[in-house]
């Protein structure tokens, strides 16, 4: 059973400016929490501050810090609460509970072992966990335990700490934009170590989340086997500046530990809370044009529809409308550019990749019935194309030439044009979507077992050579497996691949440029595709909802040949 228990609370003393007895002291109480379920098996040391402008009418902001005990010795420079309580007196911070939390520690087993010290487990690796950790376990039991009210608005939500801490902050907050939007980050550690050095990259590649962070830094900080830490703040900085994030900086000669943060740390609280409850928000004003690419100001992603078990395939007809499958309630539902959701097929062998014939109708890859079936995307009638055939995502070239990929027999199938059979024309392990360059020579093949997008070139009779792992892919953390799954391509020769990640964005040269993450909450996009009137809105499938975005860019027709422009290499 999870158990935070509380020793008896402790008046806290601050010094400060204004008279003494003039201050609120806020209350610190401290204890043990144990029994994660996401890092299971841990007990860690927990402080509460509860300002005494708390009175529990309503929910309060919260303020949580990694590595806690740094910040409750009233001898450091650094000690929170008695900060808070001035900045909370003087109206530069709002009503705020802290929380300090100490990294999990795993107990030993026996007398003549060591336990397990988690905290680099904890706060260098990416991914949500220390979110969700923060967010579904550890606030949530302190609520119910404490009888405190903690926000759940995420404007109301800080992280902070240093070095792995630090690093911990901000990718709580990145990676969690919906739950914790402002940082406190000194010494940061973005450097090798678990990942980390990749995270600056993936900020300038990724969409920009609503954050308002304070980095410092100083030149005499760590230079060791894992990385140049004065280096990677200044790298992680220029990241943040050119994806035009709200930040700020301060950078100085101090070295690596809390000589910087006890210096800097009340200005930064002022920074992050200033303004408040002014909503944290992006500025693309401020950004570097490429972020302008593919996304519209003022458009974000728009509910398609839900409820349905997983959905896949989606495909667009040359009106604009987008049919999709649920695989396992076997329904093909129309999604129609009037936006109304209409039940298109039942009973359709579990489908799962669509595609339009240069004909006008819908194929189906039926793989509960083995089959590949055509649709009168009219009337729905159907007819089976090909039987005995295991089969996961199709596409089709101007000619009617089908290419299908076959996960089970790790192979891509041709289906010459009004032929009723299928022959395979290259071995693919892994293979999982398969698409059409927008000009029709290339077919790119997605690996779900890695990061890359192979890439064939389509011969004059239709068979494919000169294979190669052509798209590199960026992969989620401690994972081998991007899950690669369906794709799309734009005009100018973009391609859109569905993955953990979100859709990654790559140029013609097979480099990842952008990724825009799913919505918050929803589930990883398992297929994309452009639809709409104009063909200008991305569809994702994502779990049980579908999706649409309208973007700056324009959809390739799948039933023709459309040549993009010279790629810059």
């Amino acid at each position: 059973m999870t158990r935070l228990l509380f020793l008896p609370t402790v008046l806290l003393f601050t010094i400060s400016a204004l008279a003494q007895n003039e201050i609120p002291k806020g209350e610190l109480s401290t204890g043990t929490f144990t029994n994660s379920t996401i890092f299971p098996g841990t007990e860690r040391t927990v402080a509460v501050y509860v300002p005494k402008q708390y009175t529990g009418d309503k929910p309060a902001c919260v303020a949580a810090f990694c590595d806690g005990h740094a910040y409750t010795n009233p001898k450091r420079g650094n000690y929170a609460p008695g900060m808070f309580d001035r900045l909370i007196a003087s109206g530069d911070m709002p009503v705020t509970i802290g929380v300090f939390v100490n990294p999990g520690v795993v107990p030993a087993a026996n007398e003549n072992a060591l336990p397990r010290f988690n905290r680099s487990y904890e706060y260098d690796g990416l991914g949500d966990d220390y979110a969700r950790f923060l967010d579904t376990e550890l606030l949530p039991h302190l609520a119910k335990t404490q009888n405190l009210k903690f926000s759940d608005d995420p404007n109301d939500r800080l992280v902070g700490g240093a070095s792995s801490g630090g690093i911990c902050a901000f990718n709580t907050a990145w990676s969690r934009p919906d739950r914790f939007r402002r940082v406190w980050c000194t010494v940061g550690t973005f450097v090798g170590l678990r990942g980390g050095d990749e995270l600056h990259s993936l900020v300038r590649k990724t969409e920009a989340k609503p954050l308002r962070i304070f980095l410092h830094d100083g030149s005499n900080d760590l230079n060791i086997y894992a990385g140049d830490w004065w280096m990677a703040n200044q790298q992680m900085q220029r990241a943040l500046q050119w994806m035009g994030y709200e930040h700020t900086h301060v950078w100085d000669e101090t070295g690596h530990g809390r000589a910087g943060e006890q210096i800097h740390l009340e200005d930064a609280m002022k920074y992050l809370w200033k303004d408040w409850p002014a909503k944290v928000t992006t500025h693309p004003e401020n950004a570097a044009k490429r972020r302008a690419t593919f996304t519209l100001p003022g458009e974000d992603w728009q509910l398609v529809s839900f409820r349905h078990g997983f959905t896949e395939g989606p495909a667009a007809d040359k009106e604009g409308n987008v049919f999709f499958t649920d695989i396992p309630n076997s329904v093909i539902t129309k999604h129609n550019v009037a936006g109304k959701n209409i039940v298109f097929a039942k009973d359709t062998g579990n489908a799962n990749g669509l595609m339009i014939h240069p004909d006008g109708r819908l194929f189906a890859c039926a793989n509960g019935k083995q089959e590949i079936v055509a649709y009168n995307t009219e009337d729905g009638s159907h007819e089976t194309i090909v039987k005995g055939v295991n089969s996961n995502d199709l596409c089709i070239r101007a000619d009617g030439t089908i290419y299908f990929s076959s996960p089970r027999a790790k192979k891509i199938f041709r289906i010459k044009p009004d032929a009723k059979t299928a022959a395979p024309v290259a071995d693919a392990p892994g293979c999982n979507g398969v698409l059409l360059s927008p000009d029709q020579t290339q077919l790119y093949v997605t690996d779900f077992r890695g990061r890359m997008v192979s890439a064939f070139q389509v011969q004059a009779d239709g068979t494919l050579a000169h294979g190669q792992p052509y798209y590199w892919l960026h992969l989620p953390y401690r994972t081998a497996i991007s899950s690669l799954d369906g794709m799309t391509v734009d005009t100018e020769g973009w391609l859109y691949v569905a993955t953990k990640l979100g859709v990654q964005i790559c140029d013609q040269a097979g480099r990842v440029h952008f990724i825009l993450p799913p919505p918050p909450g929803a589930r990883h996009p398992a297929n994309v595709c452009f639809g709409g009137e104009n063909h200008d809105h991305l569809f994702i499938t994502c779990g049980d909802k579908v999706y649409k975005r309208k973007l700056s860019k324009t959809g390739v027709r799948s039933w023709q040949a459309d040549a993009p422009k010279k790629p810059r290499l």
